[in-house]
């Protein structure tokens, strides 16, 4: 079943959710370490070329995952789900979803400043657009990494009640992320 149904999460959600989940906590893991490399690291242009690829990739499978919320909308919430946990999982899915977009977008604003392109790996260059504002890199640089682990600090926490739904509640939550009927 590639759709989502009423009770369940389809493959292409499913397969979609888990990229993205461990494409941002490798993307956080090499943004962490690729800032202490020294300029004599055989990595010092290497990660951040990947780091950079990868990130536009995401951006990509981002728009993908939007587009498919509107062809195939998600299950109905799980019926034994109080309301202000409905109502924390939309937000913290949205916070989810904005918080991966001003990450594209600030690295985006990073690596463009002086007038180069993105290439991803080689296969194709986004285009940039330059120094939009003074300072840009800077200012992009921190908001950046002040949206990453605002970003992970979220994704564990939306792991975590996760896991409480399955293990506290043991409601189908969980089951519904792995393609299994609730």
């Amino acid at each position: 079943m590639l759709k989502n149904s009423q009770s369940r999460y389809g493959m292409v959600s499913i397969v979609v959710h888990w990229l993205v989940a461990a494409t941002v906590f490798g993307l956080f893991a090499v943004g962490f370490w690729m800032v202490d490399l020294s300029y004599y690291s055989s990595w010092y242009r290497t990660a951040p070329h990947w780091h950079k690829s990868v990130g536009m990739l995401l951006a990509m499978v981002m728009l993908f995952r939007l587009l498919w919320r509107f062809i195939s909308p998600p299950p109905a919430p799980v019926a034994s789900h109080k309301s202000w946990e409905r109502l924390t999982a939309v937000v913290v899915q949205l916070a989810l979803y904005l918080g991966i977009t001003l990450l594209v977008i600030t690295g985006y604003l990073i690596s463009t400043e002086d007038g180069r392109p993105v290439q991803v790996f080689g296969w194709f260059d986004v285009p940039a657009l330059g120094q939009l504002f003074n300072n840009q890199a800077d200012i992009a640089g921190v908001i950046h990494e002040y949206t990453a682990y605002t970003l992970i600090s979220l994704a564990v926490l939306h792991g975590l009640a996760a896991v409480k739904h399955h293990v506290i509640d043991k409601d189908a939550t969980l089951k519904r992320m792995f393609g299994r009927k609730p």
